[in-house]
């Protein structure tokens, strides 16, 4: 029998408290935000987030990518940046960031228990659900974290989801997932919402198994255990 976790438990694994995720992954390029998310978050952020634009990291690492768009977004942007480990050591805002510019900020927190303070027009976490227990509950609260018009992108693995007696939860899910308006393109593992909203799943966390081992990374992940809440489920 698989033994649960809770999430507090869960952060002081060494699985969750990964010190390479993200860590050297940038905005654009070969190891980059562009390349596993298939768009450029700051030029989506130019076309789209008005004059003001708001974008959340999840699962942040560095704050790499967040501090390259700061060189490229508008001064009124607001960049912030959450990771349970935080960055080894602070970025600066690059000298070529004209003053006053974008307000970049670094938040170290576990994810179950922290929440924005302001609505965002970007929502992203780059490999980053695959470090977390309840991971359906982070997809729903960052949904109502965006603005009307924002974007929620991240990676998800719905392997990773799985039934209180071990069985694949993924079927269910995917399917729950995209009647309350989300896009899951399977070839990248990607998760995508268009238009913030309050959104509500069928399903009540049980706990999480950090010793699932490799997901289709390669690295090792979390396994997430929920139980329907509903018959239909």
């Amino acid at each position: 029998m698989v033994r649960l976790v809770s999430d507090g438990a869960l952060t002081a694994s060494s699985v969750v408290a990964n010190s390479t995720m993200n860590r050297e992954r940038g905005l654009n390029g070969v190891n980059s935000y562009a390349r596993e998310l298939g768009f450029d978050p700051a030029a989506w952020l130019r076309e789209y987030g008005g004059a003001a634009p708001g974008w959340l990291d999840l699962c942040s690492g560095e704050g790499r990518a967040l501090a390259e768009a700061a060189r490229v977004l508008p001064a009124g942007a607001e960049l912030t940046g959450v990771d349970l480990v935080g960055p080894l050591a602070p970025w600066p805002v690059p000298s070529s960031v004209p003053s006053p510019g974008p307000r970049l900020r670094l938040v170290t927190a576990a994810l179950a228990d922290w929440a924005p303070e302001r609505s965002y027009q970007l929502i992203t976490c780059v490999h980053g659900l695959h470090y977390l227990g309840d991971q359906l509950g982070v997809i729903a609260r960052a949904a109502s974290w965006l603005t009307p018009d924002g974007r929620f992108a991240a990676h998800f693995d719905p392997e990773s989801v799985r039934r209180p007696d071990g069985s694949s939860a993924a079927r269910p899910v995917v399917a729950a997932l995209r009647a309350a308006g989300f896009e899951y393109r399977a070839r990248r593992h990607l998760l995508l919402l268009d238009g913030g909203r309050p959104v509500g799943l069928p399903f009540e966390y049980a706990g999480a198994d950090p010793s699932a081992g490799p997901n289709w990374t390669g690295q090792p992940a979390v396994g997430s255990y929920y139980r329907c809440a509903s018959p239909e489920s």
